[in-house]
């Protein structure tokens, strides 16, 4: 049985608070577990449960985690784990896909230790969790839903989304390994005004800056800029050979900068306190 995992990252925002819950399935030397991690503003918390608790309906997208659902209508949460009791229910919106898988190609590669997709780049949450006494409402907020699989992840890599005003952005970069080599992929989208733009590996796009937390990435006359201004990070466990065995770190919400560039035309440019980071680069 080859080394696994699998998860999905469900992010809900409202004007106070983020919270992002993401439920996994990882197979290691055999040994099968599955669990629900969650990540807020100020705290992160992991519950783990055995393999048995996990299931996903064969038609559509729907996974349950220990009686803990989640599909593309929403998501249920009645989650009592060590230091962690979250109960709760949020509604989700239209969804807005992309137009296409965002591995593009590389999807079929088989030497690709991680595979990325994204499932909703934006769309609205309603509902309430409430986490060790505290409630996290959301009346008409933003989600953004994406998932990974594969083996590992990247040995350094930087992770970035945000949802503002007339639009959403997502954008990653990171160590990719092909035998005894290895390259920086990198893979963006931007949906700006009802229009997605995309920045990818392979359609020429490559990575011009990774240093002191900013990202540049650039695609013939198309510049896209990210830089974090604030860290505001807790740990996350992520996947090792199929185990959750690494600890990375995140920012759910925290001050950054973006900034994208078509030729000498600006489209957007501005900082917010609402981005989500994870920068696993050497600072």
């Amino acid at each position: 049985m080859k080394d696994y995992f699998c998860g999905w990252y469900f992010k809900c925002q409202s004007d106070r608070r983020t919270l992002a819950v993401i439920p996994s399935v990882h197979i290691s030397g055999g040994k099968k577990s599955c669990s629900v991690q969650l990540i807020s503003d100020d705290e992160a918390w992991n519950a783990g449960f055995p393999f048995e608790d996990f299931s996903e309906a064969k038609d559509g997208f729907n996974i349950c985690v220990n009686g803990n659902r989640f599909g593309k209508s929403g998501m249920s949460l009645d989650l009592n784990a060590p230091g962690c009791r979250a109960k709760g229910c949020v509604r989700f919106g239209k969804l807005s896909p992309i137009r296409y898988d965002i591995m593009g190609p590389f999807r079929f590669l088989p030497f690709m230790e991680c595979r990325h997709s994204v499932l909703s780049m934006e769309h609205t949450v309603t509902g309430n969790v409430r986490i060790n006494g505290t409630d996290y409402r959301f009346d008409d907020g933003v989600g953004y839903i994406e998932g990974d699989r594969g083996r590992s992840f990247p040995k350094e890599y930087a992770w970035a989304q945000c949802n503002f005003g007339d639009g959403s952005v997502m954008l990653s970069v990171a160590d990719i390994p092909v035998g005894l080599l290895r390259f920086t992929g990198v893979i963006a989208v931007v949906m700006w005004r009802g229009k997605e733009y995309r920045l990818a590996t392979y359609l020429g796009g490559r990575a011009v800056k990774i240093k002191n937390g900013e990202i540049v990435i650039r695609q013939g006359g198309a510049v896209l800029t990210a830089r974090l201004l604030e860290r505001r990070e807790r740990a996350l466990l992520a996947p090792e050979n199929g185990a959750m065995s690494r600890t990375i770190r995140e920012s759910a919400s925290c001050r950054a900068s973006f900034r994208f560039r078509q030729g000498t035309h600006t489209l957007f440019s501005f900082d917010t306190s609402r981005a989500s980071f994870e920068y696993e680069y050497p600072y």
